[in-house]
């Protein structure tokens, strides 16, 4: 890797105090990120710091601490806006996570949108938060499923995303990162092909907003969803984006406390944007701690986090090529993928090769990673998986290299 890159991996490394953590007497090294990332200490100390001084529940509360509260949740919004460059606040929505975030879609855009005989187009590299949904609605209005297949290098078949949107689909939903071949796909290539063909698109940035700069406004998607853990943040809170004119339409996901404006016996009115979408108490610490997660991200550079991740894969692609009986799922070239590896070694069962580098003090994520129907495309029950943030050191990767070669020799191979 270059010695003059932009991110200082050590200083990094210091803002995570989980790092310093042993397993099974060895350092801890941590490749399950796209599971979920760890917390640095200014994120700890947001969420910590609400609870200590301020807690108390946001927008009605007119004393002291329901203004902080709300000052500092709103702020939080702000800072996704900028960060995903969308025009407001208004197209913001809190979730709990990605998964929340498209069966809002599903339930408030898909009902009111998708008839008998319509037509939704998803890939076969979904994860099943982005297939699940659209199963249970198309079972809902009778409407078809059909999936954009992948070659044997994990790339979307052209072909086949033409023949899809010949037939003028209502929705296309997509990942942008795959979170098992690591495909980073063209999806501004495919919404502007998506919308000359009227349909709406929905992006899963669950593994790309953490890693790369993402632009609503550049891409002209129609909606975006990711989730906050997945990028330094705290678990249970997450984003809807969409056009500031769709979530007009749509109606609430949910009823009761915040997206209401007036309740009467008889009928109730719905609170402006995007409070519409949001009943209930909101997750007010894990919003602040979301934040708190875009200013680190921020002061890094998106563009320096996707750069170091790209040479951080070449140095893992050009090293683990090296082992015999390994195999990778997906793109063999770094600038086409993200920081994710899926392998297997063998016969070895990633379960069992999980539980080695356990072993090893190395944490790495196996089985299906809720993406079964790609498993049954690959022809394979599951997959070993490594995956990769700004904290992670060639060191480590050289760990993660040597323990592979310690299961093989485990399992005779």
């Amino acid at each position: 890797m270059h010695k003059d890159y932009a991110i200082d991996v050590t200083q990094v490394r210091e803002d995570f105090p989980i790092l310093k953590t042993k397993v099974n007497s060895h350092p801890l090294v941590y490749f399950d990120n796209a599971s979920t990332s760890q917390k640095p200490n200014s994120v700890i100390d947001a969420v910590s710091d609400y609870y200590q001084r301020y807690n108390s529940n946001i927008h009605r509360g007119v004393h002291e601490l329901s203004e902080l509260a709300t000052e500092a949740y709103l702020k939080a919004k702000e800072k996704i806006a900028t960060f995903i460059n969308a025009e407001s606040i208004d197209e913001i929505v809190f979730t709990r996570g990605t998964t929340e975030s498209i069966n809002l879609v599903a339930s408030s855009w898909g009902r009111s949108n998708i008839a008998k005989g319509d037509s939704i187009i998803l890939t076969e590299m979904e994860h099943h938060s982005n297939i699940v949904p659209w199963q249970l609605l198309a079972k809902e209005k009778e409407g078809k499923l059909e999936y954009i297949g992948i070659d044997n290098d994990g790339v979307l078949i052209e072909q086949d995303l033409e023949e899809c949107l010949k037939r003028s689909p209502k929705l296309v939903g997509v990942t942008q990162m795959s979170n098992v071949l690591g495909t980073i796909n063209s999806v501004k290539e495919i919404i502007t092909q998506a919308h000359k063909n009227g349909s709406k698109v929905l992006v899963d940035g669950a593994q790309s907003v953490p890693h790369m700069p993402v632009d609503v406004q550049e891409l002209d998607c129609d909606f975006l969803a990711f989730s906050g853990h997945k990028m330094l943040g705290p678990t249970g809170i997450g984003i809807l984006y969409a056009k500031r004119e769709i979530l007009e339409l749509m109606p609430p996901y949910q009823g009761g406390g915040d997206m209401i404006k007036e309740v009467h016996l008889k009928e109730s009115r719905w609170n402006d944007l995007p409070w519409k979408f949001e009943a209930g108490t909101s997750n007010i610490s894990g919003a602040i701690g979301l934040g708190n997660a875009i200013d680190y991200l921020n002061n890094i550079g998106m563009y320096n986090i996707m750069n170091y991740e790209k040479e951080y894969m070449k140095y893992i692609l050009d090293n683990i090529s090296r082992i015999d009986d390994l195999t990778v799922y997906g793109p063999r070239d770094a600038e086409l993928r993200g920081g994710i590896i899926s392998f297997n070694i063998g016969d070895i069962h990633p379960h069992d090769l999980a539980t080695i580098l356990n072993n090893e003090g190395i944490a790495i994520r196996s089985g299906h990673h809720c993406a079964q129907p790609l498993m049954e495309r690959l022809g394979i029950p599951a997959t070993s998986r490594a995956s990769f943030y700004i904290y992670n050191t060639i060191n480590e990767a050289d760990v993660f290299i040597k323990a592979l070669d310690k299961a093989r020799e485990v399992f005779n191979l």
